[in-house]
């Protein structure tokens, strides 16, 4: 059975909500964060102490949004979009979109001003909110006249950027995100794959969630 190490609302989050969306089975271990030091034995198990940390028989997984696209490439490609269709580099590059453009200035910002937090590096966490706020014009022009990012359809790539915004929220600064994007949110954490992943991620260490 696949299993998924995970911190409440990280990036771990990504892969648990496709999980909980292709209502596969799987086995998940909830850990206190950062798991590297609070987690005794997880270095062992990734040597990154990173999550997400994810296994499905052969295959060792890191990256959130990587292991979406592995989960719809082989288990169900209603979630993706395929390389026949016209939106499907429009998708990809939101799946890239979603870590590279958006989650990377967030995580500075988290660090500077609440992991690390000092009068300096608080100044520079709060040029990176600016950063990133101005890097959602893009998804704010998409979402203004479009139900989701790609192929008018939820995909993974709604899950990937979803999760950036989510990650907005929970850091303070989603009240600087334009209506469109707002409501856009509101959509996504509707939907009941989304409900799932957090009563998930709320249960003990090693739970299993059969199907």
């Amino acid at each position: 059975m696949m299993k998924l190490w995970h911190c409440k609302d990280a990036r771990s989050l990504r892969p648990l909500w496709t999980l909980e969306e292709m209502q596969l089975d799987y086995d998940l271990e909830v850990m206190p964060f950062p798991p590297r030091f609070l987690h005794p034995g997880y270095l062992e198990v990734n040597v990154l102490g990173t999550v997400p940390y994810f296994v499905d028989g052969e295959h060792h997984m890191t990256e959130s949004t990587g292991i979406c696209h592995y989960l719809v490439e082989k288990y169900n490609q209603g979630l993706g979009i395929q390389p026949s269709e016209p939106e499907y580099g429009a998708y990809l590059n939101w799946l890239y979109h979603s870590d590279a453009t958006l989650t990377f200035p967030q995580t500075l910002y988290l660090r500077y001003t609440q992991l690390e937090p000092d009068e300096t590096k608080a100044l520079v966490g709060e040029d990176y909110k600016k950063w990133y706020l101005s890097r959602l014009r893009m998804l704010n022009t998409r979402v203004t006249d479009h139900e989701f990012l790609a192929a008018d359809r939820f995909t993974i790539a709604d899950i990937a950027c979803g999760y950036a915004l989510y990650l907005g929220e929970n850091l303070g600064i989603s009240e600087f995100y334009k209506p469109p994007t707002l409501a856009y949110l509101e959509r996504l954490k509707g939907r009941p794959g989304f409900a799932r992943a957090q009563q998930a991620q709320a249960t003990v260490q090693d739970a299993s969630h059969p199907r």
